[in-house]
């Protein structure tokens, strides 16, 4: 499991509103996302929607999809084309990973907000700086990252609820609007997917105790990789490996991690969204944790039950039928056979090179009042709306590679 929970006190993290830092650090942007992340450029289309709703002067928020650890500094990108700085919410646990780390992360705008709890400050803070108007805010809606370019995972309603308690502010000061801006990003892979892919799945098949099926073709040993992987786990929580339909067994194994807890825990299930589920189960099981009054043994117990959420989570970003032999285009392969590494290792390795494709969406105005009759938030519907919308025309525009 990654380090993405702590049981320690949350301190909130505020960012760095001087400009100096992110003027000097969008200039090394290009060359930091080739070195550390593989992309070699960023193509930004419809800035002017977003230039048009700065000079209006609105308070802005900015709704991209999450799919790769760098989505936030190709937002910094986008940002020096319109000669603007950003502020973002982000997860405390990115603070968490050394000085250096937060020092600069703050200073290109970011501040903490903690998923496992009702962060009252980061949400004030939000909400600031939305009604302030001085800087665009990005919040991810998708609230996890989930490593699937073109299959957005269900929105978190958290963002409209900002977006509209900022926008009642403003109403009531006299000084404009609020509007939310969906950002579409894609990732195209431009490099030779075999020669990139065959040393990785070389790498796992011998974790698997197999001979490495050297220059056999990528497709039929994802696929033998993937059903011994799943296999593993069924083993190990039922005693026996399952047949039947794949995500199907998957769904069945993400509710025996999770059902049990929620019980446990009286925890509702969240919206069908295990993300969400896992973050309503992470505050309940944290809460005794961070007070330190546990014994180990408890202590032990609460650890296993969040890594079985962490577990949880991580099957639920293996979308179905993402990849195909009549769909994968090259950038499904690569993501698929990433999160193979990083579900046995933890880690993902660079592999470049990546373009960026970063589609600015139209304004979506915030009304300072929801409509309650309506049973969905109409901003999140039109976030989700141009979102799909987007990613489904980037996509078409990827080049479709044949695969054995």
């Amino acid at each position: 499991m990654q380090n993405v929970v702590f049981d320690q006190p949350y301190k909130f993290v505020p960012p760095v509103s001087s400009g100096f830092w992110p003027t000097i650090l969008q200039l090394y942007l290009p060359r930091y996302l080739r070195v550390e992340y593989g992309v070699r450029s960023v193509e930004c289309r419809h800035a002017d929607r977003l230039r048009a709703s700065l000079e209006a002067g609105h308070g802005i928020l900015l709704a991209p999809n999450h799919c790769r650890m760098s989505d936030p500094l190709v937002l910094g990108i986008l940002a020096r084309k319109v000669h603007a700085h950003l502020y973002a919410m982000a997860s405390w646990h990115l603070f968490m990973q050394g000085r250096f780390t937060t020092f600069m992360i703050r200073r290109m705008g970011a501040f903490s907000v903690y998923r496992e709890g009702m962060d009252k400050k980061a949400i004030s803070t939000a909400i600031g700086i939305l009604e302030e108007a001085r800087r665009p805010l990005i919040i991810f809606p998708e609230g996890a990252l989930s490593r699937h370019n073109d299959v957005l995972m269900p929105l978190m309603d958290g963002t409209a609820m900002i977006a509209r308690t900022a926008a009642k502010r403003r109403e009531k000061n006299g000084t404009g609007a609020v509007v939310v801006h969906p950002i579409a990003l894609r990732y195209y892979f431009r490099g030779d997917l075999e020669a990139t892919l065959s040393p990785v799945l070389n790498d796992i098949e011998t974790r698997l105790s197999w001979h490495p099926q050297l220059g056999g073709p990528l497709m039929p040993r994802m696929r033998r990789i993937g059903e011994a992987l799943l296999s593993l786990k069924e083993i190990e929580y039922f005693g026996a490996a399952r047949q039947g339909d794949r995500y199907q067994r998957v769904a069945a194994l993400i509710d025996h991690l999770l059902v049990p807890l929620e019980q446990e825990w009286s925890v509702p299930p969240a919206n069908g969204s295990v993300v969400a589920r896992v973050k309503n189960l992470r505050t309940a099981i944290l809460l005794d944790m961070v007070g330190g009054d546990l014994c180990e043994a408890e202590r032990e117990r609460r650890w296993k039950q969040l890594a079985d959420c962490y577990l949880a989570q991580q099957m639920s970003h293996y979308p179905r039928d993402y990849v195909r032999r009549e769909n994968n285009v090259p950038e499904r392969v690569l993501e698929t056979v990433e999160r193979f590494e990083e579900d046995l290792t933890d880690q993902t390795r660079i592999r470049g090179p990546l373009d960026v494709v970063l589609a600015v969406g139209e304004a979506i105005r915030v009304a300072p009042r929801r409509d309650r009759s309506l049973k969905q938030d109409p901003v999140m519907q039109a976030i989700e709306r141009q979102l799909r919308d987007m990613l489904g025309d980037l996509l078409a525009e990827a080049v479709t590679r044949p695969m054995e």
